[in-house]
């Protein structure tokens, strides 16, 4: 079978609504390699956005999966509970930074995580408004993309969206924006637009995902933590790309001494089942009354025995070191090729752990952001074989989401490629 083939049938059969980055077709995949329907080889720099912290198809969390499909594939925990829920709940309970106890409800999506968040902050304040920052990505659902701050192309065509949504610029040094600027833009929300009494949440990702891989200064986080104690709003960490040790830590918010109220899971927790979850303080997760959330497939059996299987490697493998060393190696790879001048020229190297990114620009030092480059060097990466994604409010950036477990030969292979793929065209 041929990539051509599957293409076209495609097209024929699928919507075009859903893009998809590459013109390839997965037959089978380990660790961090991809083979193609063609039998051609792929270093995965992408971890299907950020799924796969501990790899493709890794070998505990496949026999997790398989054990708990022979004895039961679902039930609807609203229907009839199962252990595999409980033991998850009770685990994440314990590793979460919430501030005294803490609960836990599954889904299924990173964007009914956040939907769900959104209900438990206005059922327990019974208040309405929200703040989130421009640049975060947080879903497609309609409330998820009314608090996701990107218009194209996550929002065009969609309107009216739900109200009581007010956006602040995230800052960013490179960018010209800075933590002052951002809660001066919070003030100004609760003179102009809507009283602090009113607003039910503000909601943060500790490092921006598609915003361009942003981490979130610590003195930010730490004066919404103060704004949020002092008008009684929640604090809802977004921790969807974040989590499971990609950042270096188990959470990304644990880079700070800040501790949320809520924090929204989803991504790497499944290790490529749909998972998703809210963990939070226990007073704000019962405050929702029984039936008031659920899904009939939220937190399927075989993807929390899975996501039990993650959250062992993670400890067993010591992933969060390991994000921090394979982190500190590539940065040290790309710092080397943005002072090479037979490269295209990047800029803003950035990210903890092994959540990395960097910016193509028009000149080296002072140069303005580069989107149809950073296009080009993608388009050059994937056909070396290097899976590789773009983002950034302008999709200037290029990100690194290499399976924490990946071989550092492999890394290193991939590293060559991306190198290559940023090589300036000979005219």
């Amino acid at each position: 079978m041929l990539n051509q083939d599957l293409l076209q049938r495609r097209q024929q059969s699928v919507s075009r609504g859903v893009g998809t980055a590459m013109g390839i077709f997965v037959d089978r995949a380990k660790n961090a390699e991809v083979w193609d329907v063609e039998g051609r080889r792929f270093i995965d720099f992408a971890s299907g956005i950020a799924v796969l912290n501990v790899g493709h198809c890794h070998p505990r969390v496949v026999a997790a999966a398989e054990q708990q499909m022979r004895r039961c594939t679902h039930s609807a925990f609203q229907v009839a509970g199962y252990e595999a829920y409980i033991a998850l709940t009770e685990r994440l309970n314990r590793l979460a930074p919430i501030d005294g106890q803490a609960k836990t409800i599954l889904f299924s999506t990173g964007a009914e995580a956040v939907e769900n968040a959104v209900k438990i902050a206005r059922a327990a304040t019974r208040r309405h408004a929200v703040i989130a920052f421009s640049g975060g990505f947080h879903g497609r659902s309609f409330m998820a993309m009314s608090l996701t701050g990107k218009t194209a192309p996550y929002k065009r065509g969609f309107g009216p969206l739900p109200g009581g949504v007010y956006h602040i610029p995230f800052p960013a040094e490179h960018k010209g924006v800075s933590v002052a600027d951002s809660l001066e833009a919070i003030e100004g929300i609760f003179k102009a637009d809507v009283a602090a009494e009113d607003v039910a949440a503000i909601i943060v990702e500790p490092v921006q995902g598609e915003g361009g891989f942003l981490p979130a200064p610590v003195e930010l986080l730490q004066a919404l933590r103060r704004l949020a104690d002092d008008h009684g709003i929640v604090l809802i960490a977004d921790e969807v790309q974040t989590g499971f040790a990609r950042t270096g830590r188990l959470f990304g918010i644990e880079h700070t001494e800040v501790k949320p109220d809520l924090i929204t899971v989803a991504k790497s927790l499944g290790g490529g089942f749909p998972l998703s979850g809210v963990v939070g303080r226990a007073d704000l997760m019962d405050a929702v009354d029984p039936g008031g959330l659920g899904g009939t497939y939220a937190g399927s059996p075989v993807a929390c025995a899975a996501a039990l299987a993650v959250l062992d490697v993670i400890e067993e493998e010591g992933l969060c070191e390991r994000a921090n060393t394979l982190g500190s190696l590539v940065k040290a790879r790309l710092l080397d090729m943005a002072g090479r001048q037979d490269l295209r020229p990047i800029a803003h190297v950035r990210g903890p752990g092994s959540m990395i990114a960097f910016d193509l620009v028009t000149q080296r030092h002072e140069g303005r952001p580069d989107p149809v480059a950073a296009r080009e060097v993608l388009l050059s990466a994937h056909a070396a074989g290097l899976i590789l994604l773009g983002c950034g409010s302008l999709g200037e950036s290029v990100r690194l989401l290499y399976p924490l477990t990946i071989a550092e030969d492999v890394l290193a292979e991939g590293l060559n490629l991306l190198e290559g793929a940023l090589r300036l065209p000979r005219h």
